[in-house]
């Protein structure tokens, strides 16, 4: 059993699925000069931390309106085309990109004519930013798209897309694990300019995917323009908010998201059967509220860093390490993720992240005290433990919804569904996020803050964190299990 599901991922790989896999590892590859460009940023750019934020909110616009790409993608073909020419396009902004980073750094004549260094930046991130999210919405059509159909039965198709999905994730996963080290040890070694540069290989990949991909032609589907439109509106709306200070932004924001998100999920699911309408709506509602427990917030990496006494090194370990076995999961557990209901792998992964919390709660109260006393070893190989235990279960909650977009999303309209479903669950770990926001100011947490003489201005606080603790990692356990056994049935889902 071991080796058949070490064997599976690789077993599952068609030569007509690599194209594909090229294109989501491009994808992955994409924040390569993610470290180069930040030190650039501080070192050669006058941009306040204010204006950064700023920035962001702008370079958030493209993932808010995902939608809408899902719907050129979808219906709009450019040169007779709806996928090879938005995977040109998407390669030639990013190819822009980041060449106006490279004359930025570089001070080329033909780029520093164009305007301020400041109004440079901000233009190639933003042209890089569209052509990842166009490449991204493209390349989740094209997931369905792969699978061969003619003259096969249903059940193995569906393996297949849910498998194509797996392998997908996998690929981008590996493409951002590679680049992460190397892209940070080459920012110390090679010149701003040279870096930018050495980005123009990943639109290279994508393309080539591109050209040799070889898909089943979806049939073409009108623009629904409640979702073209409304996608629009709501990316104003979100902008506007992003850029005010409104007394509750966060949470009228988040209402306001989950309203149209909602709403233009059911504009394209009126072409559905009612009940496979149920059914995706019951799993993306027990996945939403899986994504959306709260995290017990900032107190416990403070507790880490002041009481455990866990360095930035070490910290950088513990996310190498789980980068590096979520994959291994992803691998592993293939079979598992692909071939068993989201019943039973959601079940699943909640008991597994449940006893996965208890490494942290013990520490709170003592663990790594009482295991240095006995045993000899104190929190960070507690910490390293567990990482290495949890990082194979962080990544999988995802791909049973993804496997059941790409098996029931109606053919032609793919893009549109992955983009807004990608909408709903990034909405989930905002929900998430606010949870956490309510129960910190509940049971406040505080640590120390030291004025620049050394004098404390804010004495530590860490009274709270055990019940905090406590509270999310059983609010983990019960409420997602209700769910899935109120809203799932194991034939159905």
């Amino acid at each position: 059993m071991l080796k058949d599901n070490l064997l599976l991922p690789l077993r599952s790989i068609k030569r007509s699925y690599l194209p594909l896999l090229a294109i989501y590892f491009a994808y992955g590859c994409s924040t390569f000069s993610g470290i180069a460009e930040s030190f650039f940023v501080k070192e050669h750019l006058d941009l306040s931390a204010q204006a950064l934020m700023m920035i962001g909110v702008w370079l958030s616009l493209p993932w808010t309106i995902k939608m809408v790409f899902g719907q050129f993608v979808d219906s709009i073909p450019i040169a007779g085309s709806r996928r090879r020419s938005y995977i040109f396009i998407a390669a030639f902004l990013m190819a822009t990109g980041s060449i106006l980073m490279a004359g930025l750094a570089g001070s080329w004549p033909i780029v520093m004519q164009l305007g301020s260094k400041n109004a440079i930046f901000i233009a190639s991130s933003l042209i890089t930013i569209i052509g990842v999210v166009l490449q991204d919405v493209v390349a989740d059509a094209m997931s369905v798209e792969v699978v061969e159909r003619e003259g096969r039965d249903k059940e193995a198709i569906n393996q297949d897309l849910a498998m194509v999905q797996l392998l997908g994730r996998l690929s981008l996963s590996i493409g951002m694990f590679l680049v992460a080290g190397l892209g940070g040890w080459l920012a110390q070694v090679v010149s701003y300019q040279n870096m930018f540069l050495l980005t123009l290989i990943i639109p290279l990949i994508s393309v080539s995917g591109c050209i040799l991909a070889k898909i089943q032609p979806a049939p073409h589907q009108p623009i629904n323009k409640k979702v073209f439109f409304g996608g629009l509106i709501y990316a104003a709306f979100v902008i506007s908010m992003g850029l005010s200070q409104v007394p509750y932004g966060q949470e009228l924001v988040f209402v306001v998201s989950l309203s149209v998100v909602l709403y233009l999920l059911y504009c394209v699911a009126e072409q559905l059967e009612k009940n496979l309408i149920i059914k995706m709506a019951c799993a993306a509602a027990v996945i939403f509220i899986y994504r959306a427990v709260p995290p017990a917030g900032p107190g416990a990496s403070w507790f880490m860093i002041d009481i455990l006494g866990f360095d930035k090194a070490f910290f950088g370990t513990l996310a190498q390490i789980g980068a590096g076995l979520a994959i291994l999961g992803m691998w592993f557990f293939a079979k598992l993720i692909t071939e068993r209901s989201i019943r039973f792998v959601l079940s699943w992964l909640t008991v597994i992240s449940f006893f996965l919390g208890l490494p942290l709660i013990g520490m709170f109260y003592g663990l790594h005290l009482w295991t240095m006393e006995h045993f000899g070893f104190g929190a960070r190989t507690i910490a390293l433990v567990d990482t290495a235990l949890a990082s194979p279960f962080a990544q999988l909650s995802m791909i049973p919804m993804l496997a059941l977009i790409a098996r029931n999303a109606p053919r032609g309209n793919a893009a549109t569904w992955f983009a807004l479903m990608a909408s709903l669950m990034n909405l989930a770990l905002s929900a998430a996020s606010l949870f956490s926001k309510f129960i910190n100011q509940y049971w406040e947490v505080a640590r120390e803050v030291k004025d620049s003489a050394g004098a404390v201005l804010v004495h530590a606080n860490y009274d709270h964190l055990g019940k905090i603790l406590i509270f999310v990692s059983t609010i983990g356990l019960v409420v997602p299990l209700i769910a899935i056994f109120t809203l799932l049935k194991e034939k159905g889902n």
